[in-house]
């Protein structure tokens, strides 16, 4: 069975976009020509491949459909380029326009080491990124999918279809500031002092801070249940600290300069969480899923801890990384 390129390219484009009429003036046509050649399309497979609504939304179908569409405008694209694009544009699409590589990345990942990847990206192929911020159980689901082409995730499972390679270490630490320490622990860090210190997480499913308590009380003790600031920000998490609004988990790199200028401290020296990050991607031979590979790899070496050795500490399931 043959799809229509026309076809394939309306349904990557209101996925993309999330309505019928974005896709239509990316497409350069109408919102009527959108639904006529999702109409056809859906015809011709059989099976429903949208949910409509805002945004629209894959079906189960979909999902399988978008994997292939996204693997296909890689695989064109590329070709062109070997090939020789008579416009002289590059590794480019059919529409002249730069590759798009969708990509998932941890919120800490992001704010850090991450985007110094981009400083070791050759000019050539010319691409735009598509960000997304996600833990790690969704960002498998998002490879599976097709949403997105590769990811940084705190997972060492490899998804089907994709490869995984490890990439560093990532350390957090127990940090607030020295005037909260100073009230908060003056006759030690323990249960009793941590249950009535506020403690800051950056949403619902951020566990690091109860699995530092965990590692200071011991896993079988009963986990103090402190106020807890939610705020999902890195900055304003580095901020609400700095105030002396709660004590938290934060990536080393986030807080080498507060320590050093003592706006934030270590209230339990010595003692630290590693995580263990890793780099998935769809097992598909590509000059731009490698090159963006080499320059993560660059990136990770140069501010990630080495995981050496050491087996890596995988979270529990309810402890995603941030």
């Amino acid at each position: 069975m043959k799809i229509d390129n026309g076809q394939l390219a309306a349904f990557a484009a209101v996925l993309q976009e999330g309505s019928f009429e974005a896709a239509a003036r990316r497409l350069h046509v109408t919102p009527s020509a959108i639904s006529q050649r999702m109409r056809q399309l859906e015809e011709r497979l059989g099976q429903v491949l949208l949910q409509r609504g805002s945004p629209c939304q894959p079906t189960a179908a979909g999902r399988t459909l978008a994997r292939y569409t996204e693997q296909l405008a890689l695989l064109e694209a590329e070709t062109l380029a070997e090939l020789g694009d008579a416009d002289g544009n590059g590794l480019r699409g059919t529409s002249g326009m730069p590759l798009r590589v969708p990509l998932a990345v941890n919120a800490d990942s992001l704010d850090s080491w991450f985007p110094a990847s981009f400083d070791a990206l050759p000019a050539e192929p010319a691409m735009v990124f598509d960000l997304r911020v996600e833990d790690q159980d969704h960002s498998a689901t998002l490879l599976r999918e097709g949403v997105v082409m590769a990811a940084v995730s705190a997972s060492a499972e490899p998804v089907q279809g994709c490869t995984v390679e490890p990439l560093g270490i990532m350390r957090y630490l127990a940090v607030a500031s020295p005037l909260l320490i100073a009230q908060a622990f003056a006759k030690g860090v323990n249960a009793a002092s941590l249950s009535r210190t506020p403690m800051l997480a950056f949403n619902r499913k951020d566990a690091l801070q109860a699995r530092f308590i965990a590692l200071l009380i011991g896993p079988d003790a009963e986990q103090p249940m402190p106020p807890i600031h939610y705020v999902p920000s890195t900055a304003g998490f580095v901020a609400f600290a700095q105030r002396g609004l709660g004590w938290g988990m934060m990536p080393e790199p986030f807080v080498r300069e507060p320590l050093a200028h003592g706006t934030l401290a270590e209230f339990a020296p010595r003692r630290h969480l590693d995580v263990p990050l890793y780099w998935h991607r769809w097992r598909l031979r590509s000059p731009a899923l490698d090159a963006v590979t080499r320059a993560v790899r660059q990136a990770a070496s140069l501010s990630l801890r080495s995981l050496g050795a050491r087996a890596p500490m995988r979270p529990s399931r309810a402890g995603k990384e941030r």
